[in-house]
């Protein structure tokens, strides 16, 4: 983890992205699964800025292939000031989402930040989609299925310029984990692009201990590593809590270990926790699944055997 002695807590409470109503909810579960006592237990100061105001989910059709376009882009600008505040004031932000559109905004405040200061960047997408859908290949129109392609400079003007730079992302930058829902047109546009997707099925194959140490390979000196964890990353047998669940995903002690290894390479400087949604949960159950993950993503492990 980068060494910074607080975090700071950014509420996005809205779904205007998804297909699905309740993500709005997802800082408030967060929050009552106590995100920010249970860090400062972890020895960070936890300042929590409350939630941002935006526009509310109109609830319309698609225009032109997006959904939503006008209230996602006040959001996710919203988000990106956010975020690059915190950074440029020496927190770790950490997003509580909302859907995953916002990563639009933390993402292109965490480019614009490492350019600034002529730093690299890696951003790891933990998540049961690509969410590398355009206009032209979506089915839905909804934006939370577009965000890693308008950081790749694929999508509207003015999504795609957040950072000021297009594309704020480069596929070299990027590494995507746990992916098994992709639709077709996506499948083709992810392998043109040269994303790095380590899927559910190379899992399987090779466990997810190695595929933690490709995805952080090379990672450079001073790196900033910027995690987008989208909780249908995990299975749904133990985050039931989500818009768009998929079977198959990571184990509870699969995705700890994930979680653990990020921790160990120290690099993590910022992170979104997205996709929570309460209306669809079982007590509280995501959320406190969540904050289980970001513990250990701040250093809370299961080992026992000295470190090597």
């Amino acid at each position: 983890m980068d060494r910074r002695t607080s975090v700071a807590l950014i509420g996005a409470p809205t779904d205007v992205g998804a297909g699905t109503r309740g993500a709005s909810m997802g800082p408030e579960a967060l929050r009552v699964a106590r995100i920010g006592p249970r860090l400062e237990a972890r020895g960070l100061g936890a300042i929590d800025g409350g939630n941002l105001s935006g526009p509310a989910n109109p609830w319309l059709p698609p225009v032109d292939g997006h959904r939503h376009l006008d209230e996602v882009v006040f959001w996710c600008r919203a988000v990106h000031g956010a975020v690059l505040q915190a950074l440029e004031a020496g927190h770790l932000p950490i997003l509580l989402g909302g859907d995953h559109s916002l990563a639009m905004g933390s993402i292109a405040a965490a480019a614009q930040h490492c350019r600034a200061l002529r730093r690299p960047l890696r951003v790891l997408w933990l998540d049961s989609h690509a969410d590398f859908n355009t206009a032209r290949l979506t089915p839905t129109g909804n934006l939370h299925g577009m965000p890693v392609a308008c950081l790749c400079g694929h999508g509207p003007r003015p999504l795609v310029e957040l950072a000021g730079r297009v594309p704020a992302l480069t596929p070299t930058e990027l590494r995507q984990i746990g992916a098994r829902c992709v639709d077709e047109g996506e499948h083709h546009f992810v392998h043109q692009a040269g994303l790095e997707i380590y899927d559910m099925r190379f899992i399987d194959e090779v466990g997810m201990g190695r595929t933690m140490e490709l995805a952080l390979s090379g990672l450079e000196p001073g790196a900033h590593l910027h995690v987008s964890f989208d909780l249908d990353f995990l299975d749904p047998e133990i985050a039931p809590g989500v818009g768009t669940p998929v079977r198959g995903g990571p184990s509870y002690r699969e995705a700890q270990l994930c979680m653990e290894m990020i921790a160990d390479c120290g690099a993590l400087a910022s992170l979104d926790l997205v996709e929570v949604n309460p209306s669809l949960d079982e007590r509280n159950r995501t959320a406190e699944v969540a904050v289980e993950m970001v513990e250990s993503l701040f250093g809370k492990s299961t080992l026992m055997r000295r470190r090597q």
